[in-house]
Formats: C-alpha cells, sequence, structure tokens
C-alpha cells in the first residue's frame, strides 16, 4: 500500500501543518512516511502545499506523480491539482470556498464545508483540522486517535498545547462530516 496525498490551499491555511501531522500520525502507526512542503514566497496569502506519502514498505521519492487524495482547501487549489489525481482517487474539497463541481468523472469528490465548520466552532484557524479529520475518514489508513496524538505532539512542539483541545475536536468533526458526505453518495 501507498498513498500520496497533496494538501493545497493559501499560504496561512495551516495547508503544511495538516500534512506534518498526517506524516507524524502515519509514522506513528508504523507506517513509513515523507512530507514535502511547498509554498510561494508570500507565505500568507500565497499559494502553499505540501505532500505527504504513506507506506507499508519503503517510499523511493518523495514526488507524487499521480495523488491518491488531494485536500483543496480553496478553487486555485483544486483547478492546479484536480489534473494530477491518479484515477478513482478522491478529493476533499472545502465546500465553503469551491463551488465548482469536479471536472473530471473519474475521481470521487467528498464536499465538506470545512471553514464554515471551523466558524461554527468560533475557530476559523483550525480549518486545516476539520480538512485532515475529513481526510481521514475518507482514505481510513491512519486511525483518528493516532491522528490526535500526533498533532497533540505537534502542537506542543509548537508552544501552543493551550490549542490541542479545540484542534481535536475540529478533528473529529471533520471526520464526522466526511462520514456524512461518503454516506450521502
Amino acid at each position: 500500500m501507498e498513498q500520496g496525498v497533496v494538501f493545497a490551499g493559501f499560504g496561512g491555511q495551516g495547508i503544511l501543518l495538516a500534512g506534518k501531522v498526517l506524516a507524524r500520525a502515519g509514522m506513528e502507526y508504523g507506517l513509513e512516511v515523507s512530507w514535502l512542503p511547498s509554498y510561494g514566497p508570500e507565505m500568507r496569502g500565497g499559494t502553499a502545499n505540501c505532500t505527504v506519502v504513506l507506506s507499508d514498505a519503503p517510499i523511493g521519492a518523495p514526488i507524487v506523480d499521480a495523488a491518491s487524495a488531494l485536500v483543496a482547501m480553496n478553487a486555485p487549489s483544486l483547478d492546479r491539482f484536480e489534473p494530477e489525481l491518479a484515477q478513482g482517487g478522491v478529493a476533499v474539497i472545502n465546500s465553503s470556498l469551491v463551488t465548482r463541481p469536479l471536472k473530471r468523472t473519474d475521481i470521487i469528490a467528498v464536499p465538506v464545508p470545512v471553514s464554515n465548520l471551523a466558524h461554527e466552532m468560533e475557530m476559523p484557524r483550525a480549518a486545516n483540522m476539520v480538512a485532515l479529520g475529513a481526510l481521514l475518514k475518507v482514505l481510513n489508513t491512519v486511525p483518528l486517535e493516532t491522528a490526535i496524538e500526533a498533532m497533540a505532539h505537534e502542537m506542543g512542539e509548537r508552544g501552543r498545547e493551550r490549542l490541542v483541545d479545540a484542534n481535536r475536536r475540529a478533528l473529529e468533526v471533520g471526520y464526522a462530516e466526511a462520514g456524512k458526505a461518503l454516506e450521502a453518495q
């Protein structure tokens, strides 16, 4: 099993952190992982993306030609990375900001109103964790609890322990919403 995941959005949306949490969760779950960030010079407001590879065998390269999954936090990210999804791949789409349907019919869309859910929780900056929770449900590779532990570790390293409970809730909300979106399909 090898899964390549692309997280993409604007700088400041927590794209790189979401990828880092997934990579750490995969590692803690016993998988081989790689995390490759990419961002524009603008930082906040510019583009940001990262690629995470999860595998049960050694990973040859961190570059993914045809991703298994995409988390698109905005329309430009969907435009850029939809063509790079593998046939049968899954796109977790922030339907709060992306209103267009997929152009391809050979991939699966899982729309989740990520930004709206984060705002309803009064935590707009936790949209990345809502999206990650949704991805965890869709991929079914790394358990939610393992990702929560990885997130707590990442937040602790950044001196943001006070945000762990809120981000745990965001992961759980995203996970539940993706379950609803999958059932509706």
